[in-house]
């Protein structure tokens, strides 16, 4: 039996990388605080204060990470979570990369396990890039 880790660490560290912060983000939807208090920058708190400010938009985007993340974690439907994952996961990566360099190892680390993911999922992505099924446009 071959053991695929180069695809298994990757979509589990992914999992409850996210799993981890749609844990804390429905806690503090429900509690007002949060689990965990990484280092963050007044820019990068003032971000995270305008997302939660809205009152939707905070409880839509770690919905989406919960479902995101178990379709990684369960192994069902993994390019769909990967697929979901995708735009927050760049959104992480420009927040840390140009609001809160403290977070830099953890947006290597989403790039790193992301790219990996691409790559194997890529077939699974190929006809929403593809004109094959597009119509033919008549004059």
């Amino acid at each position: 039996m071959k053991v695929y880790w180069m695809v298994t660490v990757p979509r589990v560290v992914l999992g409850l990388i996210f799993l981890a912060g749609a844990i804390d983000g429905f806690f503090f939807v429900a509690t007002g605080s949060h689990l965990m208090h990484p280092p963050t920058s007044e820019r990068g708190l003032a971000l995270e204060a305008a997302l939660k400010a809205t009152g939707f938009f905070w409880p839509f985007m770690k919905t989406v990470e919960l479902v995101g993340a178990l379709c990684l974690l369960s192994n069902r439907a993994p390019a769909l979570g990967l697929a979901l994952l995708s735009p927050i996961m760049a959104v992480v990566v420009l927040f840390h990369f140009f609001l809160n360099p403290q977070g830099i190892p953890l947006a290597l680390l989403l790039i790193v396990c992301g790219g990996l993911l691409l790559r194997v999922y890529a077939p699974r992505f190929a006809l929403a890039f593809s004109s094959a099924l597009a119509p033919q446009m008549r004059g």
